[in-house]
């Protein structure tokens, strides 16, 4: 039986994610609080924010702008999170 969260993104209970999918604290976050819907959501967002914004994530400066975006677009906290220019 797969495992399920109330997805505050989706604003409903929705299956799991099956393992943590980020380092630290805000890995624990995203694995008790967000469905595995809503971080495939997360995933297609970052490949359009990387390639868009050319971003080099081996870069700290990069990483630290994607966390940024990853915050704003599951949690709306901060004033990124919008899909680039242009997009939906």
């Amino acid at each position: 039986m797969a495992r399920t969260v109330f997805c505050t993104f989706l604003g409903k209970e929705a299956p799991g994610l099956e393992e943590v999918p980020y380092p630290g604290e805000l890995g624990q976050r995203i694995y008790d609080n967000i469905s595995a819907e809503a971080w495939q959501g997360w995933l297609e967002r970052l490949v359009m924010i990387v390639n868009e914004d050319q971003l080099n994530t081996a870069e700290p400066r990069a990483l630290e702008a994607v966390e940024a975006h990853l915050l704003g677009y599951l949690f709306k906290e901060g004033d990124m999170g919008q899909a680039p220019q242009g997009f939906h």
